[in-house]
């Protein structure tokens, strides 16, 4: 996993600097790397370059000021590094489909009528399980997103306990993955998390019993971090039957999560599935119930 830790530092350089104006020879010079080094490892992990991330991020921030500020168009522009209003016009079209004024208006139009909708909905997809599911809170947040237009959340509300957590996850057939290598891939952006958050993903054989698990409890995601890029690698053996993954989030505090993706992990990628193993005592004990 050398190179997520490559990209994980990177990635933390790159939010702190995202309205620097910040060229591939700084981002390298960071790392250590040379930039053909970096370049490659970093389109290897996620799929582009170091100029597309940077771009598709500032955008983001951008779709958000326009949703959520009275900030002039000119002024996101300038604020987000290009050019001209033309250039970041052309730039946030191709991603958003629409040009800045009309995703201001549209989105500003529908974006506050499905938040005040959302309470009495779930979120397509996923489920909010766990010991104390109804403690917490899941949503959808179009102030923080890390790209495209919104990002899902999960929250303490209620928690009182440092044993009580929940999930937002979603469970599908394995059918499709058997034999195979998965790697789940996310951005994660937490605040105040007192006990423990982080990603998860299990694989289940027909009865239930668990093959195979990962939910970053020796990577936890603690107290107050930007987004950053976090991975799980799972095998999945020929008699799975589901696969679940999602967040969690024990304790107080707060958890985002965006750009989920699955994909096939060549056999180099040593997967990170934790090995649970009951503790073995060194003799029997209580064999008369008294105890």
């Amino acid at each position: 996993m050398e190179d997520e830790q490559i990209i994980q530092r990177t990635v933390e350089w790159i939010e702190e600097n995202l309205h620097e104006d910040i060229q591939l020879a700084d981002v390298a010079s960071f790392t250590g790397y040379s930039k053909f080094h970096f370049h490659r490892i970093f389109q290897s992990v996620l799929n582009m370059s170091v100029d597309q991330y940077i771009r598709s991020r500032r955008l983001a921030a951008s779709a958000v000021l326009l949703i959520h500020s009275d900030e002039r168009i000119i002024d996101i522009a300038i604020n987000a590094l290009f050019s001209s209003q033309e250039a970041f016009s052309r730039a946030f079209k191709k991603i958003y489909h629409l040009a800045p004024g009309e995703y201001r208006r549209i989105m500003r139009s529908v974006t506050f009528k499905q938040e005040e909708e959302f309470f009495m909905l779930e979120m397509k997809g996923w489920l909010l399980s766990g010991s104390h599911p109804h403690h917490f809170r899941m949503g959808i947040d179009r102030h923080v997103v890390h790209t495209g237009r919104a990002s899902g959340y999960i929250r303490s509300e209620f928690v009182t306990g440092h044993e009580e957590f929940a999930t937002m996850m979603q469970q599908f057939k394995a059918d499709n993955y058997i034999g195979k290598r998965i790697k789940l891939s996310c951005f994660l952006k937490c605040e105040d998390v007192e006990q423990f958050a982080g990603a998860w993903m299990r694989i289940d054989n027909q009865l239930g019993d668990v093959l195979q698990f990962d939910n970053m409890s020796n990577r936890p995601l603690q107290g107050t971090l930007d987004w950053n890029y976090y991975s799980l690698v799972l095998d999945v053996p020929p008699e799975s039957k589901t696969i679940s993954f999602g967040v969690l989030l024990q304790g107080k505090g707060k958890l985002w999560a965006n750009q989920f993706q699955f994909e096939e992990a060549p056999e180099n990628i040593s997967t990170t599935n934790l090995e649970i193993m009951p503790e073995l005592l060194d003799e029997p004990v209580n064999l008369s119930f008294e105890e």
